[in-house]
């Protein structure tokens, strides 16, 4: 059986961390982003996501982990802004050791995988942008609309 050209697969990592929160890649992508422009308005930006749903999940991960993930400033001169604290950088250093570890593990199983995928998939991206914008479209507004 021939491999399947384009993209490799990827394995994208949940980690339930109690009752009411988990870890995955977009509260990593929101941290990052906060660490990288020192602002939560710009990293949900930059994520895709409201700054309401940012502030959220910011929220949420503050009252999860044991020390805040981040600091948040209130007005001054430069108006505010946000930053990493040190124990929201090793959340993010410990998650992408997970995942590479993980990957890493499976990598003979993604490629098994990729070899069952129709051939046309790669066409047909466009499609699966549509369904998932639609649900994550439909995610936010419940979240942020009760």
């Amino acid at each position: 059986m021939t491999r399947k050209k384009g993209p490799g697969r990827s394995v994208k990592l949940r980690i339930k961390l109690c009752s009411f929160s988990a870890l995955g890649p977009g509260k990593i992508e929101l941290l990052e982003g906060i660490g990288e422009t020192g602002s939560i308005s710009k990293a949900a930006k930059r994520s895709g996501m409201s700054y309401r749903r940012a502030w959220m999940l910011v929220d949420e991960m503050n009252r999860a982990f044991a020390l805040p993930v981040a600091d948040t400033q209130f007005g001054g001169a430069r108006g505010g802004g946000a930053r990493l604290t040190p124990t929201g950088q090793r959340i993010v250093d410990v998650y992408r050791e997970i995942l590479a570890k993980t990957e890493a593990l499976v990598a003979v199983e993604l490629t098994a995988l990729g070899d069952l995928l129709a051939p046309d998939l790669e066409d047909r991206s466009g499609e699966a942008e549509r369904v998932h914008g639609k649900a994550r479209w439909r995610s936010d507004w419940r979240e942020e609309n009760g």
